[in-house]
């Protein structure tokens, strides 16, 4: 086989679909000494004993040019090749025929093997099934040596596929379950007719009941009111049952049973007893992923959604916090008469924290919890009622947030805040540090406005720009552009550390929290007040020498 053809096959859909374990079609195409070769459209031939290919007598049962059923037993093995077994997928189909012949009650074809306690085992297509000596015939016999190597038809009494359980009844053949049999069987039955059969097999969708001659299958959800997860956690196999006739399809020999519709219908007593709001104790009967189950009354169950078990916690895993068996109280929270379903809810019969929070407590209260976790965004606080508040980075110091350092807190320390929201119904509590204390900078923005002057001391020079220390930790910058009207080229060359300055504030850096400072604003401003301070002096003067000189000039005429 060529690397093109290869190539071809790994990129075939063909290729992407098979997999260990899957049943399908191949061709004989040489039958050696020891080996069939098939081909399976695969990569490559496949050898296959030639011994899974010999009917009971030791004959061997396929020609070249066969087409025949096998299983995949492993692709690709060790040398390259794909091992496909002829017995397996015997075994396959010989199960499909046994499972269609119980579920349709047929007859089907087997050889009665040698005597074993309580019975025979019967070899149909090479699987082993158990003939029980009560059911070898239709009376009581004897002498059965006569039945040993034998072909002989039986019906299916029960088929376990995990448990490899085949039970058989040559007695169910010889009886004759004929047309005219079922036909004068069913025509005796009525609908809502109750009647007494015998448990005949157990699956996982029901069970099979024995009518006397026919088989009436009882659903699972026939079975009882509550809900079951198997059929023999009510029914064993040959238990004697009363069950009711729901329905009957005469033609194809069908009739449907229930063994429910004997009791009362519990669903009627929650209509009755129940209504939204009521609080009840209940046990926990079930527990999955999505909930806890409890039991109402017999035959009817609530679910309690994760969502509903606990104020604090949306999401809680049931399997850790409940047992099955244990006692809970709930609150009925709604009754869904047409899908039949009950909402209940645990936290319900309980105070809500995040109501007890917001009744207890107002926004700008001081309080103090502990530390629960420390995220990049904040720091989540533990809070009386188990319920958690935040403190978002923002709202953990006046400074800028970038300058933060979440370092200097840990988990379960004690740490106060002040409220600064309560939103009990979305469950949110929003808490601040810096709220604490005053805004100093905004303070001093408010008292010290755009156009005053302010007095500093230069903490840090570079080239470029000073940072001015001002009062109480407010902070300004001193561009090299506002030194002078003069061209500066360094700003060290005319500033160092701990020089004293004074400036006009120009602006506010509200995000940065520092001021914009301008010593030459400050100049031009005092030279303006200068100017404007000399005219006025001027002016002043020229009007008192006018008012003399007009005084003289009068006196004179005078």
């Amino acid at each position: 086989m060529n690397d093109n053809f290869e190539n071809l096959f790994e990129n075939s859909e063909y290729s992407k679909t098979i997999k260990k374990g899957q049943l399908i079609e191949a061709s004989v195409i040489e039958i050696t000494d020891d080996h069939a070769v098939l081909n399976a459209g695969l990569k490559s031939e496949s050898f296959v004993g030639l011994n899974q290919f010999k009917n009971p007598g030791g004959e061997i049962e396929i020609e070249v040019g066969d087409s025949v059923k096998v299983v995949i037993e492993e692709i690709e093995n060790g040398d390259g090749t794909t091992r496909l077994s002829r017995q397996k997928a015997k075994n396959e189909t010989t199960w499909s025929n046994i499972i269609r012949a119980m579920n349709e009650d047929e007859i089907i074809e087997g050889h009665i093997q040698t005597r074993v306690k309580g019975g025979f085992t019967v070899l149909i297509d090479q699987i082993n099934a158990f003939l029980p000596g009560s059911l070898v015939d239709v009376r009581p016999v004897r002498d059965t040596q006569y039945l040993e190597g034998t072909v002989s038809e039986f019906k299916i009494i029960k088929a376990e596929r995990k448990t490899n359980n085949i039970v058989v009844s040559r007695k169910g053949a010889l009886q004759g379950d004929s047309l005219e049999n079922k036909s004068e069987i069913i025509s005796k039955l009525t609908e809502g007719q109750i009647i007494e059969g015998i448990v005949k097999n157990l699956t996982d969708y029901g069970a099979f009941i024995d009518l006397g001659g026919l088989d009436g299958l009882l659903h699972i959800t026939d079975i009882a009111w509550k809900k079951i997860k198997h059929p023999s956690e009510i029914l064993s196999m040959a238990d004697k049952v009363k069950v009711k006739i729901i329905s009957i399809d005469r033609e194809k020999f069908r009739v449907s049973l229930g063994l429910k519709q004997l009791d009362e219908d519990p669903w009627k007593k929650i209509i009755s007893n129940y209504e939204i709001g009521n609080k009840i104790d209940c046990m926990i009967s079930n527990i999955t992923d999505y909930g806890l189950f409890v039991e109402i009354e017999e035959g009817i169950e609530g679910l309690v959604h994760v969502s509903e078990i606990n104020w604090t916690n949306s999401n809680p895993n049931p399997y850790k916090i409940a047992n099955i068996g244990d006692q809970v109280t709930v609150m009925i929270l709604d009754i869904d008469n047409e899908k039949r379903r009950v909402s209940l809810g645990i936290k319900q019969c309980k105070d809500n924290p995040w109501d007890s929070f917001a009744n207890n407590n107002n926004i700008g209260d001081k309080i103090t919890g502990k530390i629960k976790s420390i995220t990049d965004f904040g720091i989540f606080v533990e809070l009386d009622g188990e319920i958690d508040g935040l403190i978002h980075i923002s709202d953990i110091s006046w400074n800028n947030e970038d300058n933060i350092d979440l370092s200097q807190y840990k988990k379960s320390d004690e740490i106060e805040s002040s409220i600064l929201a309560i939103e009990a119904k979305r469950q949110r509590i929003s808490l601040g540090i810096k709220q604490l204390n005053k805004d100093v900078f905004m303070e001093f923005n408010q008292s010290n406005s755009k156009g005053s002057i302010v007095k500093g001391i230069i903490s840090e020079v570079d080239e470029k720009n000073a940072l001015v220390l001002i009062e109480n930790e407010i902070k300004g910058i001193l561009n090299i552009s506002e030194v002078s009207r003069d061209k500066v080229e360094d700003m060290r060359t005319v500033f160092k550390q701990n020089d004293e300055i004074e400036a006009k504030i120009i602006g506010s850096d509200k995000k940065n929290r520092t001021l914009k400072l301008s010593i030459k604003a400050k100049e031009e401003k005092e030279e303006r007040e200068a100017i404007d301070s000399y005219k006025a002096d001027e002016k002043e003067s020229i009007s008192k020498t006018s008012l003399g000189e007009l005084l003289k000039s009068k006196f004179k005429k005078d």
